[in-house]
Formats: structure tokens, C-alpha cells, sequence
């Protein structure tokens, strides 16, 4: 397992213990003020440590070298775990819309107290924390799965800052308990949609970023003073491993000998900047694809 993946790891576990310990603090207020909101809250946190043990699930599967199997690794198990997560965060916030419809229809009218104004502010600060955190480790590893983390503990805390508007509130307005919960569902509904968004977009592949074009094209320039024209490049994503195949172009009468030198520079240089395992397929300078 390489430092990313341990870094990966570290990051599940401090977010089990954590989202534990709040899950026990916000379902004692939740129960003692008999608020629907703030115990949908709790069953939110408490999946936060559920989607943590995939984050860490993932990083372990994801650092097993290549097999027979799985000639390139087993990086996208990462990818596999954001979706999941944005899975898992979907049935939540389905679950919360539910509750809330429930509590507006039997017009349940809800006494908060100290207690939930000081479970709520501890919440909110805590979840931050933890996002800061999450998002800190993403991007020192390059984590997809981390990075759902985060945007997890992230929409958490923003449940916790509606609910403890809604608090205030509450003495005023007798459905607020009932709308809150709604409200947080949509706002999960969103965090839901922008993990699996991501994650679907790099499982089914990538357009190479701008900044990765031009290196190529200087990487190309650097190793011979000919126009190679690199293109037709198509990147694939394992985790942090990354394959990538590219066409360059080269004169018609260069011996296959010398042709395979300059791509064989071309790749290595590649992996040794990069880490990209790259292939090139080389053509005559005046073939044109039909």
C-alpha cells in the first residue's frame, strides 16, 4: 500500500470514530426534544461511517498489484467506492423526505431546548473539521473516494446549520421540524448527485486536460526536433495508475528501427516524469485517416 492509499485509510478511520461519537450526541438530543429532524441527522452521520468503511474498503482493494485478471491494477476500485457512496446518500436523503412528509401530515409540533442548540453548534463544528480534513487528504492522495468523503461530512454540516435555523425558529413555526427534514434530503440529494456524476464521468473515461496536452506535445518536441503531431490521445484512469495511448506522426521513409526509438524515448520519458504508462502508434506523415 503506498502513502496515498495509507493516507486514505487514516482518513476513514478518524471519520468512523468521529461520525460515531456524533451519531451518539445528536440521537440523545434527537430523542430527548422528540425532534424528527435532528434524529434523521443522527441516521445521517451514522452513514457517514458506513460510506468511511468503503472509503477504506476501497483504498485496500485499490493498492493490490496487477493479476491475470486485472492487467492495469485495481485503482478503479476507488471509483467503484465513490459510487457507492453517492448510492448510499441517495437512500438517505429518500429516507429523510419520507420522514419529513410524515411529520407534516400528523403536524407534529417539536420543543427544542439548550440541549439541541448546543448537539446542533458541536455537530456543525465537528463536521467541518472533518471535511477540512477529508478534503486536505484528497488532495495530497488524489482520492476520489476521500473526496466523496468529504463532500459527505460537508452536507452534514450543512444539514446541522439548517436544523439549528430551524431551532431558532421553531417556537414561531410548528411544521419547521417537518420542512427541515425535506430540506436536507434535497440538499444530500445534490451532494449525492455530484459524487456519482464524477465518478461515473472517469469510469466511462476522460478527455486529457489541457495542461496534459501540451506536455505531451513539449515532451514530443524534446525528443526529436521533428513534428511528431501527437493526437488521437485517450487517457484511462486506474486510481494513480494511468495508461494512455497516442498517435504520432513521422516521415514516410524512417526505418521501423528508428520510428520505435523516438517512441520508445517518447514513453519512457513519460513514465519517469509522469508515471504515465503510455503506447504510441506511429504513422507515415502523409497518412490521413478516413
Amino acid at each position: 500500500m503506498n502513502n496515498n492509499q495509507k493516507l486514505a485509510q487514516t482518513e476513514g478511520w478518524v471519520s468512523i470514530l468521529g461520525n460515531i461519537s456524533l451519531f451518539a450526541l445528536k440521537m440523545w438530543a434527537g430523542i430527548v426534544t422528540g425532534s424528527i429532524a435532528i434524529v434523521a441527522d443522527a441516521w445521517h452521520t451514522l452513514s457517514d461511517s458506513l460510506t468511511s468503511v468503503v472509503v477504506i474498503v476501497g483504498a485496500k482493494v485499490s493498492s493490490k498489484p496487477a493479476d491475470n485478471e486485472h492487467p492495469f491494477g485495481h485503482g478503479r476500485a476507488e471509483l467503484i467506492a465513490a459510487m457507492i457512496i453517492g448510492v448510499m446518500l441517495s437512500v438517505v436523503a429518500f429516507s429523510f423526505v419520507i420522514e419529513g412528509i410524515s411529520s407534516l401530515r400528523e403536524r407534529n409540533e417539536v420543543n427544542y431546548g439548550m440541549l439541541a442548540i448546543v448537539a446542533t453548534v458541536i455537530s456543525i463544528i465537528a463536521k467541518e473539521v472533518m471535511a477540512q480534513y477529508a478534503f486536505f487528504v484528497a488532495r495530497k492522495s488524489n482520492s476520489r473516494s476521500v473526496k466523496a468523503d468529504a463532500w459527505h461530512h460537508r452536507s452534514d454540516a450543512i444539514s446541522s446549520v439548517v436544523i439549528l435555523a430551524g431551532i431558532l425558529l421553531g417556537s414561531h413555526w410548528w411544521w419547521i421540524d417537518g420542512v427541515l427534514g425535506i430540506l436536507v434530503a434535497f440538499l444530500i440529494f445534490y451532494a449525492a448527485y455530484d459524487i456519482l456524476r464524477d465518478a461515473v464521468h472517469l469510469m466511462m473515461g476522460e478527455v486529457p486536460e489541457k495542461e496534459l496536452i501540451d506536455y505531451i506535445k513539449n515532451t514530443c518536441s524534446k525528443e526529436s526536433v521533428l513534428d511528431m503531431k501527437p493526437h488521437h490521445i485517450h487517457v484511462h484512469r486506474y486510481g494513480d495508475h494511468l495508461e494512455m495511448t497516442m498517435h504520432i506522426k513521422l516521415p514516410d521513409d524512417m526505418t521501423l528501427n528508428d520510428a520505435h526509438e523516438i517512441a520508445t524515448r517518447v514513453e519512457d520519458r513519460l513514465k519517469v516524469e509522469k508515471g504515465i504508462d503510455c503506447t504510441i502508434h506511429m504513422e507515415p506523415e502523409r497518412f490521413k485517416h478516413r
